[in-house]
């Protein structure tokens, strides 16, 4: 029987320090909840909005793949790999931590802010290498469709992550009706709602609330209003 959790966009926790203001799906820095420590292999579910000129300074990672997906603005990205890039709207970022890399983000623009999401998974495999990717998606690719732009599989063609996870992203129209087939017995979705009002599996949802949903095999998603999806295939045992 399909099993479910809801956390409506007000259950999350928050923190404001001025040049960051953030909102926590799942435990985080100072807000931690023994029942939503993570989803599966979703560990961390960030919205983050960073003020012009602001930034994270360089901070250490290791054993964790960390997708960042910029929703507003710009992003610059600096790590001890020596990659540095400017992360825009309809990129998605990959940084597989593996066996350490320290990386600092800050906002590109002086004067407006940055807003994106960072999501931590963690990997099926410890102690690999670690890498960093990015790749645009034009809108108009996922406009009425779910497109796939994270995968297990470097030969797929998106960012690619080492977990048997999947992430799509999907602007629909209002009224609009799709499917969407789990990849692989065992995992779970975790859905997130952009913008608007969408029904998955007959659970209204409205903007940045998220459902998680397992023990499934297929959603049924309706735009209720134009609106835009991020969905998350993650293993719930890993």
């Amino acid at each position: 029987m399909a099993q479910s959790v809801l956390h409506p966009a007000a259950s999350r926790g928050h923190a404001n320090h001025g040049w960051l203001n953030s909102y926590h799906t799942f435990s985080f820095a100072n807000y931690q909840n023994p029942s939503r420590m993570h989803f599966g292999a979703l560990r961390v579910l960030n919205d983050d909005t960073v003020a012009g000129g602001m930034g994270f300074g360089r901070h250490p990672h290791d054993n964790m793949e960390i997708i960042s997906i910029p929703l507003a603005g710009d992003l610059e990205h600096q790590d001890s790999l020596g990659n540095k890039a400017v992360i825009r709207q309809n990129d998605v970022q990959v940084m597989s931590a593996g066996t350490g890399v320290a990386h600092s983000e800050k906002n590109h623009s002086a004067t407006e802010a940055v807003k994106f999401l960072q999501i931590w998974v963690f990997p099926n495999k410890r102690g690999v290498a670690p890498r960093y990717a990015q790749q645009s998606f034009p809108p108009a690719e996922r406009h009425n469709r779910l497109l796939q732009v994270v995968s297990p599989n470097a030969a797929e063609g998106e960012v690619w992550v080492n977990q048997d996870a999947w992430f799509h992203l999907g602007n629909f129209d209002q009224d609009f009706h799709t499917d969407y087939q789990l990849k692989k017995p065992g995992n779970g979705v975790y859905a997130f709602v952009l913008e608007g009002d969408v029904t998955i599996n007959g659970q209204a949802l409205h903007r940045r609330d998220g459902y998680g949903l397992w023990e499934v095999d297929k959603l049924a998603i309706q735009a209720d209003s134009a609106a835009e999806l991020l969905l998350m295939e993650v293993p719930m045992q890993f």
